[in-house]
């Protein structure tokens, strides 16, 4: 995982994992790995990868099994609701770039539609 200077690694961290799971790559009820393996894996410190998870099971995404180790929760209601909420962001993001270069709502959308016609043929 490349890291941006400009951004805190927990967040980084944070952002990748629940993306993996609301995009269903970690499925309801994965074990994760432990936070000393997952520290060697991305290459942080592990009290940076324990703040991430902490984040993570307080928004709900993860629980801890207290002798086995975290999973992914298998709340579907959770998932849908954060995927909805971060798919908003990204949505609204989008708009808010688009205006910045001189594109309305309407023209953003054409936008969108042009390119997607280019894809599927």
């Amino acid at each position: 995982m490349n890291f941006d200077n400009d951004i805190p690694i927990y967040t980084q961290i944070l952002d990748y994992i629940k993306v993996s799971i609301i995009s269903g790559k970690l499925k309801p009820g994965d074990k994760l790995p432990s936070i000393r393996e997952y520290s060697n894996i991305l290459k942080v410190n592990p009290n940076t990868m324990q703040k991430a998870l902490v984040e993570l099971e307080w928004l709900g995404l993860i629980y801890t099994e207290r002798t086995s180790g975290k999973y992914v929760t298998k709340n579907k209601k959770t998932i849908d609701r954060l995927r909805k909420e971060y798919a908003d962001r990204v949505v609204n993001d989008f708009f808010v770039k688009m205006r910045k270069i001189g594109l309305n709502d309407e023209n953003a959308l054409d936008y969108i539609h042009r390119r997607n016609e280019k894809w599927v043929n």
